[in-house]
């Protein structure tokens, strides 16, 4: 990787507190228990911020901190669970770069090619690449 993950998870958390409004200590807290723990009651503070995340889908650095985050729970249980939970919510967030951090998007993009490599997915072709970008979204 060319930049520290948990370094890029402190930036972009410190970034969130606007964009959690009345819900930042409750980040707070869950970020304390992930990062000062192990085990059971840290997959249960990550499940948590995860959980934050999906109420606030355009908060754009809580977003990029949970991806973050899942690749640290990559690198602490190597299970296909957590690459999967790491595509899905780097896909998301590289769907719709506008009003993003630009050096959030090039971590993201990276982290993204090792959530894909990690479930042997490979790099995608040209082809595959264009098919995605024209495929319509559902949604707003």
């Amino acid at each position: 990787m060319r930049f520290d993950p948990a370094l890029a998870a402190q930036e972009a958390f410190g970034q969130a507190e606007a964009e959690l409004g009345t819900n930042w200590d409750t980040a707070v807290e869950l970020e304390n228990t992930f990062s000062y723990n192990a085990g059971a009651t840290a997959r249960e503070a990550y499940e948590g911020l995860l959980a934050l995340a999906q109420q606030y889908p355009n908060a754009h650095s809580f977003q990029a901190f949970c991806i973050y985050i899942t690749w640290q729970q990559v690198t602490e249980e190597t299970i296909a669970r957590h690459f999967e939970t790491g595509l899905s919510l780097s896909e998301a967030y590289l769907a719709s770069p506008a009003d993003k951090n630009p050096r959030d998007i090039e971590c993201v993009t990276e982290l993204h090619g090792s959530f894909r490599a990690g479930l042997g997915l490979g790099e995608q072709d040209e082809l595959q690449i264009e098919y995605k970008r024209d495929t319509p979204k559902g949604g707003d």
